[in-house]
Parts: C-alpha cells; structure tokens; sequence
C-alpha cells in the first residue's frame, strides 16, 4: 500500500517519500514519526536495519489532549498548550537532525473532539507539522502492523489501549483481519455513571459485544499502550520478576486477575517512584486494570503479552516490501550490529559456519540464536576487557530488539558472556539465568566457548585452519588442522579448545595434516 485511507477517503502518502526504494535495501535513514494521542504526544526517530529499526531518539510528552473530552467534546484547553508546546519543539528537534517532513498521526481525541480541526490547523501554521487524522479502524490497523514489526509470526488479537478509545485487531499470516474500535480509553470511562458497579458493567458489555464480533478463540492477545505497559511492569513487581524489559513480557490469565486485584490493595502513588511510572500515567492505572481484567474475561485467552511496538511501528511496515517483510527482524538486527560495531564484519557468518557440526541437530528457533550470537559476537570489543563479559550480557538482554522472547534474551546474553568469559561464576547477571532451564544454561555455555575458541583459532576465516567434528555418542571432538592451522593452534587455543570439549562433556582430539 502507497498511502494511507482516512476517514475522510482522503489517502495520504506518509512519509512524503519511499522508505524503502529497493526491496533489497536493509539500512534505513532516519524517519521521524509523531504519534499525536489522547494522554500522550511522542516522538520518535528511526534508524538502523530497515525491518528491525532502533530508536535513534524517542520522547513523549503526557500532554492529556482528550481528557475531559467526553463530558466536553473538546480538547483539554491545558492539554492544548502542553501539546503545542511539545510540537513546536519536535518541529525543531527535526530540523536540528535534517528529517523533515515529520510524519505526524492523529488519534481519538483530535479525530472527536469539535475543536480538534482548529487544533490540526493550529499545529500547522505554528509548526509546519501536518497532522494525518486517522478514524478507529486505521489506527486498530496501524497498530496491529506494529506488533507484526516486532512479531512476524504474531497470531491473535491485538488490544491496543489510549486515552480515549480501545482498539482490537486480528492478526495472522502476517495479515491484519478484522479491526474494530471501542469508547474503553480510561479518559472516557471516568466519565462513565452509576459508580463502580456502572463502570464494570459497561466495560463488561463493550468487551462481550467486542467477542462477539471478533471470536473468542484467540489464544494469545498483544497488549499495546502505556497503560498496559504500566500495568506490566507493576506485575513485574508484583511477582519480583528479573528483568524490567517490557516488550515480550507475557502474563497468564490468572497472573492478570491477580495483578489487578493486587493492584487495588495498593497505594499506587507511593509505589510510582519505585518502578519508574509518571504520576498522569499512574492516575489511570485502576480504570485500565479493570479494562484489562475483563478482556481476559470476555475473550479467554491463554497467554497476553507486552508490546511496544504500535501505530509508529507500524506506518514503517505500512510501506516495507513483501520480502522485507519476510525477514527475521532479529538476524536483520544483528546482521547491523556487525557491520556497525565489529572489528571484522562478515566474520560472524564464517564463524557460524565453522561451528555448525556442533550444532547440526539444533531446531530452527535454536539455530537462529545461535547465527545471531556469532553475528554479535565481537560487537562490544571496544569495552574494557574486565567488563566485556558483562556488557555484552547486559547489551542484548535489554537491547531494544525485536522477535526475541525474555528467555531467549537470556540464553543470547549468557552465550556472549560464554564468549568472553569462561566461567559465569559469581556474576552479577545470575538472577536472570533463572529464566532458563538447565539444558538451555548448558547450551549456552557450549555456544559461548565455541565461538570462544573460533573467534581467536583464526581472523580471517577458521575453515581455512581447521573444520570442527563432533561426534555425540562417542564424546568425540574433533579439530583437524590444515596446514594453515597449524600455525595457528597456539597455546591459547588449546586451552580454549579444551574447554570447549569439557563443556560437551567430550574427548578433544586434534588431527594434524
């Protein structure tokens, strides 16, 4: 698709130009998006691989356009002058880093309100930024583009929450199915009468209809929104969890109805500081909460997990070609880091074929770990040896990267800890091995010391010196040297060979030509 269909059938070409004018093209320039909402106004710069872009700069500013707008029909007059003033220094912001024109997208509150084409005018003449107002059902669609950026494979439904409206979409096949739009944004429901036996009634018919036209047979819901997002990390809280990175956090139906009553027994404004939540956000945490509980209620899923990715995520797949698309945003992101941070781009493809025999029997969601591991390998070198360990653990574990579980954050980290130390012994990232299991630790380990000694075995390219045998029923591995590797089988790489044996639980065996 070129451009973008308003409510008014007006269709509109985003970014003023193709992001992507070959469909080979990985790097993508820098794209500067707004995402004009009822609660908050943000903006965001991409950059980097082109299906999996890093957050070159993101701010937001709670501006609380649509509070109110329920009971008034129009923008919060407050909220207005936050929101120009937040505006007028994007604008800025965007000709300091050379990415005019902005694309700036507008929800809820500015689509609703009577005074919201004043406002849209308003920005433009004081700011130059044009604001492509969108109805329900294209930001229900945006949306769900957005976690099939970060989730290619996503299947289910897509509940995307702001401050005056609730958004659900189907997401399958790398599609976008039916969508609709729901008056369950926690600015409107503080309108809502009757009290809370009022509330919960009307949340609880909005969502049944809701299920009624959309299935209930969704077994996995994608939670986009600030306000899902703060209910995240209080779960995270809430049951002492590890790690503080939202995007891939999943909660079980019951951990849900949990949390939320956890939640009211709670003085939330005392817990704010601890977990990082603005006092504006914080304030719509209870309404959400009970939004949240009865959409697990009303659709019966099996897991709903955090997404941070959402409508500007998804105006970059809006114009992404069919085979970029296609690609596996983690390698993607990883292919980038290498030719960005290594000393030797390119070498991590010759050190993950070097390293293959060990691992022929891995499945496929093991296999592209290990690629990306061998990519990554040496994309911190520049940190001082004492702390290189560390940093690469730490890097990608809260690296902003896409398709890429809590779990498998882990292993990743751990394997690039393994990497450049041998042991894990007293390090300070333990607490987070514990969402592993043994076997994954083990694997981990292996892949850490393989790429340990293949890193330094040779610089060039380790098929050169030697090709790698693994034999598991006989706890056999091999090494037979060429000529070439002979030379450089030093001292070192012995020791790190050996260790990479003891970690299979083998017999190192090195065949000279």
């Amino acid at each position: 698709m070129n451009g973008v269909m308003t409510a008014s059938g007006e269709t509109i070409e985003p970014f003023g130009r193709s992001l992507f004018e070959r469909a080979s093209e990985r790097a993508l320039s820098r794209v500067g998006v707004v995402d004009v909402g009822s609660n908050s106004i943000r903006m965001v710069v991409f950059d980097g691989a082109a299906r999996s872009p890093a957050y070159f700069y993101n701010e937001k500013v709670m501006a609380g356009l649509g509070q109110g707008l329920a009971s008034t029909g129009r923008l919060n007059p407050e909220g207005v002058q936050r929101g120009m003033a937040a505006l007028r220094r994007f604008a800025a912001l965007a000709d300091g880093m050379g990415i005019r024109p902005l694309t700036c997208v507008a929800t809820a509150a500015v689509r609703e309100a009577e005074d919201g084409p004043e406002f849209r005018k308003r920005v433009e003449q004081e700011t130059g930024l044009k604001l492509w107002v969108i109805d329900g059902e294209e930001e229900a669609r945006l949306s769900a583009q957005g976690v099939l950026l970060g989730w290619p494979d996503a299947k289910g439904l897509v509940c995307d929450i702001g401050g005056n409206s609730m958004e659900l979409a189907e997401v399958s096949d790398g599609k976008v199915g039916r969508r609709i739009s729901t008056p369950l944004g926690p600015f409107r429901l503080q309108q809502v009468k009757g009290g809370q036996a009022g509330l919960r009634e009307f949340i609880r018919s909005v969502l049944d209809e809701a299920a009624d036209k959309l299935g209930r047979e969704h077994d996995q819901i994608y939670l986009v929104g600030g306000s899902w997002r703060a209910i995240a990390r209080l779960d995270m809280e809430r049951v002492n969890y590890p790690m503080t990175v939202l995007h891939e956090y999943r909660m079980s139906p019951g951990e849900v109805v949990e949390t939320v009553k956890w939640l009211n027994e709670q003085n939330l404004s005392e817990m704010r500081s601890q977990v990082g939540i603005s006092s504006s956000r914080m304030e719509l945490v209870p309404l959400a909460s009970q939004v949240l509980r009865q959409v697990v209620l009303s659709f019966q899923p099996k897991s709903l997990a955090v997404s941070s990715y959402g409508i500007r995520e998804g105006l970059l797949y809006e114009q992404m070609p069919s085979n970029l698309r296609l690609r596996d945003p983690l390698l993607e992101a990883a292919r980038f880091a290498e030719q960005q941070m290594a000393r030797m781009p390119g070498f991590g493809k010759r050190l993950h074929q070097f390293l293959e025999p060990i691992f022929k029997n891995a499945d496929p969601q093991l296999e592209r770990l290990i690629r990306a591991a061998c990519l990554l390998h040496d994309t911190t070198w520049r940190t001082h040896p004492d702390y290189r360990a560390d940093a690469c653990f730490d890097n990608v574990t809260r690296a902003n990267m896409a398709a890429l579980s809590h779990p498998e954050r882990i292993f990743l980290g751990l394997s690039l800890l393994h990497r450049y130390r041998n042991s894990r012994a007293n390090s300070p990232m333990a607490p987070l091995f514990a969402l592993l299991n043994e076997e994954q630790i083990r694997t981990a380990e292996v892949l850490g010391k393989a790429m340990r000694f293949g890193a330094m075995f040779s610089v060039k390219d380790p098929a050169e010196a030697g090709e790698l045998k693994y034999m598991a029923k006989k706890k056999i591995l091999q090494l037979r040297l060429t000529k070439v590797g002979v030379a450089l089988m030093g001292e070192v790489a012995e020791a790190r060979f050996r260790s990479l044996a003891a970690a299979l639980g083998a017999e190192p065996v090195v065949i000279s030509e």
